[in-house]
């Protein structure tokens, strides 16, 4: 269960009924319901698909934002997949919440962890192996003599 404020009443999101219960439908006295008994952290559903809370976005405007940092990603700007995962982190984290936006986000953090794997990989192959693994073609994939190679510097 998680709780939430909405007019001055609190709520909870039950997970068994898929619903918003609040404080009155569930307990027959006036005590509040205590709701950290037991695990309800790895019980809970998030209310809200943004990391904001209620200040973030609604469904509707969530499902645009996550679409488009997911499209743009191809776009040679794989950093906002990232953007993405973080944003909507309580989408990524909880599996069944949000079904229309998971897709996107997963995408998103697939897409940004193949991205990361293949720059390192590339960055440790120069860095680490160099000339020494690439041979004589080591010449011709180095940038910092691209200007020699094109006569650029006027002193060659």
């Amino acid at each position: 269960m998680r709780i939430c404020e909405k007019r001055s009443e609190l709520q909870f999101y039950d997970l068994k009924s898929n619903s918003l219960v609040s404080n009155m439908e569930t307990s027959e006295s006036n005590s509040p319901i205590i709701p950290n008994s037991g695990n309800s952290i790895a019980l809970s559903t998030p209310v809200w698909p943004t990391i904001d809370g209620p200040l973030g976005l609604t469904e509707d405007e969530s499902l645009s934002y996550a679409r488009k940092f997911y499209h743009f990603g191809f776009a040679l700007l794989p950093l906002l997949w990232a953007v993405n995962c973080f944003y909507f982190w309580p989408v990524l984290r909880h599996s069944r919440a949000f079904p229309r936006l998971r897709r996107y986000v997963v995408a998103s953090a697939v897409g940004f962890s193949v991205f990361a794997v293949l720059l390192s990989s590339w960055a440790l192959t120069f860095a680490i192996g160099g000339e020494h693994l690439l041979g004589s073609v080591w010449d011709k994939l180095v940038m910092y003599n691209l200007a020699d190679r094109l006569g650029l510097t006027g002193w060659s």
